[in-house]
């Protein structure tokens, strides 16, 4: 099959740390052993689209709290030639305008996409209006306020590519056996046993009290759920599921911050580096420091020549 990529912009999204996270992926996918794979995060899903391309899975699962985003998969794997028809006509009609109506015809379509709620989780004209957002609104964010709606402004792309019905095609193929399902990340608990590879993507926690950006939904994302989740990935581990996941590390702005330490204490912490890109103030983007918690030890030898894996101890 062709190279697939996600359909959407995401904050946070894996596409340009693949290369990296690969390496820590358990060797067991390799030679079989790991048969299923489960994302409660699922996001941009780089991540999930990586795994499906290089290892013979035979399950997979995708969650996510964004409800949209959800309906968004399931219209792509079940109705993606009708979903295509409606980002046509989108593209069409958005490119042939000028700046100034183009800016109209976004916050029509904005407008329109706040004034209903999804009820459904297949709705084809809802997830045509989310990929539309995504791809002309100011850096292709997603963000939502308080009440639930979509607050990002427009952009000002020369000729943004609204339907890349290629890709759409290629990665409906790709994603016909993963069951994506909308609900907290506890709710794929009953997916995951001794043959699962789980890889979580939380929103991360922020680095500066004006870093944070965890509103994919109006819920947050604060230190009390960073803790919630660190035991949940406790009870996975009692499973013996190979689970590896991503956040923020709080030493890029304060080398005292133990916060990761002290909530995963007993598995293994790795560094990696990441691109920062969201940000207003185009001098705060750059390479900073990220943390790759697994709950074994990588067999990759370059990761382990480098001295990247420590281990925190458990007392």
């Amino acid at each position: 099959m062709e190279s697939v990529k996600p359909f959407v912009k995401w904050a946070g999204g894996k596409g340009g740390l693949i290369s990296q996270l690969k390496n820590f992926y358990p060797f067991e996918l390799e030679d079989g052993k790991i048969d299923k794979y489960v994302e409660p995060f699922v996001g941009g899903g780089a991540v999930l689209i990586n795994i499906l391309q290089q290892y013979d899975v035979k399950e997979a699962y995708a969650f996510d709290i964004n409800r949209d985003l959800i309906n968004c998969y399931n219209t792509i794997k079940e109705n993606v030639e009708d979903l295509i028809k409606e980002l046509e006509i989108k593209e069409k009609e958005f490119l042939k305008l000028e700046s100034e109506d183009r800016q109209e015809f976004f916050y029509d379509i904005r407008k329109e996409y706040n004034s209903y709620k999804l009820e459904e989780n297949r709705n084809i004209k809802r997830a045509s209006e989310f990929i539309f957002l995504n791809r002309t609104c100011f850096n292709g964010l997603y963000r939502v306020n308080k009440n639930g709606e979509f607050n990002v402004p427009c952009g000002k792309y020369k000729n943004p590519t609204i339907c890349d019905a290629k890709n759409l095609r290629n990665l409906s193929k790709l994603i016909q056996n993963v069951r994506f399902e909308y609900g907290d990340y506890r709710k794929s608990s009953e997916y995951i046993d001794e043959k699962t590879f789980v890889y979580f993507d939380p929103p991360y926690r922020p680095l500066s009290i004006t870093s944070g950006f965890t509103s994919y939904t109006k819920e947050d994302f604060n230190d009390e759920n960073q803790k919630d989740l660190a035991k949940y990935f406790k009870e996975l581990d009692s499973k013996n599921a190979k689970l590896m996941l991503s956040n923020s590390n709080p030493k890029n702005t304060n080398k005292d911050d133990n916060f990761f330490e002290d909530i995963y204490k007993g598995f293994n912490i790795n560094e990696i580096s990441a691109k920062r890109m969201i940000n207003a103030n185009a001098k705060g983007r750059g390479e900073i420091s990220e943390l790759l918690i697994t709950n074994y030890e990588e067999m990759n030898e370059c990761i382990q020549g480098n001295s990247i894996l420590k281990k925190v101890a458990l007392n």
